[in-house]
């Protein structure tokens, strides 16, 4: 299972790049505010380490040092030296930790007074204590630095490492995310609200039928709406010519082969007579086929809720009162209503069922509702198809026989108008050769409104 850290929609991604950045921002603040708390705490601990030291230096040089502040070799070192010059290292405490970030301070510090020292180190106590001079808990450093031949060890304080930094940024990232991702995510969502109604417009009404779409949002969403509605509008307006100028070639092509219907009537030749009529009723059911894939989908019919059931029903007896073999359909469970245009699902199931008396001689009913789809079925017996030639079939005088004989299933437009009207009613057509038995699965599949 591949892990997608990237969101898909325009919300998540604004929402997560702003988090982001925000969460970059804070820890380079903290890093930055680490690094001044540390300079400050050496600036504070090791200046008075070096005045200490000096200090230390000139009492030294007069010889008066407190005897308190010179233990005896071998006392017991728990009571840590204020200030303490001595010619011999000094030795820490054993749960002392060296510090050598002071260390290295306080030698810098002394090499610009003019004391260059040959070493210094720094240790931590672990004893905690609140002096007087700061605000909080403190940490106990001992500094000793080796000047010439003697060793001068003072004591200073350090500011305490606490928590309160980090709880402080924590609040701080928190109330951040809080004042900045809760707007962001307000107009990021009423951003992409126009776009989602915009997407489902396109799903639900590809052939610019409906109404237009109400102009909302930013200016720049505003501007693709208005552009969407000026397409769908161009594209109705180029529909309705279409339609007119296919009524007007309908109208044209069909008087004359109606004209031409009348005059062979006269041709004394029986035989020849009945070639051409024919012939000629050929050529009209052609061009009904032909007209009726270039208005499939853009008919005027106003929307209903129908009952499926009832639709199929009578598709079956109407064949089989013209002594088609048509069987089903059987008694059927309560099925849910459909909202659409009854009619072009007609014309397609008629469609289907005639390419399935055409190649098998006979023709099944059914009806199937599942996963939020109802499927009308029409089943037949005959030889099938090739799987490989099933999405070749639904394109336009595609035929599964290579005559154009229409004894012989026609021009190949039954399928390609079944497709189409299907797709005008926001359905698809399904053909899947009989896994149980020999024959043919052609199926309208239409969504089922909640």
């Amino acid at each position: 299972m591949k892990l997608r850290l990237w969101p898909r929609s325009l919300v998540g991604q604004l929402v997560l790049a702003v988090a982001a950045a925000l969460f970059v921002a804070q820890a380079i603040n903290y890093t930055l505010l680490v690094r001044g708390q540390r300079q400050q705490t050496l600036a504070n601990g090791g200046g008075m380490a070096v005045a200490r030291i000096i200090d230390a230096l000139e009492r030294d040089r007069r010889g008066s040092v407190a005897l308190d502040q010179r233990p005896e070799r071998g006392a017991s070192q728990r009571r840590l030296p204020k200030m303490l010059v001595d010619d011999r290292p000094y030795t820490p405490p054993p749960r002392a930790k060296r510090a050598s970030h002071l260390a290295e301070h306080v030698a810098a510090q002394l090499a610009e007074v003019g004391l260059p020292a040959q070493s210094v180190d720094a240790w931590i106590v672990s004893q905690h204590r609140q002096p007087p001079q700061l605000r909080g808990p403190a940490r106990t450093a001992i500094v000793s630095a080796k000047l010439g031949d003697r060793y001068v060890t003072v004591r200073t304080w350090l500011p305490a490492e606490g928590k309160r930094l980090q709880g402080f940024l924590i609040w701080q990232t928190l109330s951040l995310y809080l004042l900045i991702l809760v707007p962001i995510l307000l107009i990021a969502w009423r951003a992409a609200q126009p776009l989602r109604t915009l997407t489902h417009a396109v799903r639900r009404d590809p052939m610019g039928d409906g109404p237009p779409l109400v102009e909302e949002g930013p200016s720049d969403v505003r501007e693709v709406i208005g552009a969407f509605n000026a397409s769908r509008a161009r594209i109705g307006a180029m529909l309705a010519d279409k339609d007119r100028m296919l009524g007007a070639v309908g109208h044209d092509l069909r008087t004359p082969l109606a004209s031409l219907r009348v005059r062979v009537e006269a041709v004394e030749d029986d035989n020849l007579r009945d070639k051409m009529i024919a012939t000629i009723d050929e050529m009209t059911a052609m061009l009904t086929d032909i007209l009726a894939v270039a208005r499939s989908g853009a008919g005027k019919e106003a929307r209903e809720v129908y009952d499926p059931a009832t639709l199929l029903a009578q598709l079956g007896e109407e064949y089989r009162a013209m002594g088609k073999p048509v069987v089903g359909p059987d008694a059927l469970p309560p099925l849910p209503s459909l909202s659409g245009r009854p009619l072009l699902v007609r014309r397609a199931l008629r469609n289907l069922v005639d390419n399935a008396l055409a190649y098998a001689g006979s023709a099944t009913l059914l009806v199937e509702v599942g996963g939020g789809e109802l499927r009308f079925v029409v089943r037949d017996d005959g030889p099938g198809i090739d799987p490989a030639r099933i999405g070749e079939l639904i394109e336009p005088f595609a035929r599964g026989e290579a005559s154009r004989n229409r004894a012989t299933g026609g021009a190949g437009l039954g399928l390609a108008i079944a497709h189409a009207l299907a797709e005008g009613e926001g359905g698809r057509l399904a053909i899947a050769n009989r896994g149980d038995a020999q024959g043919l699965d052609a199926a309208i599949i239409l969504p089922v409104q909640a």
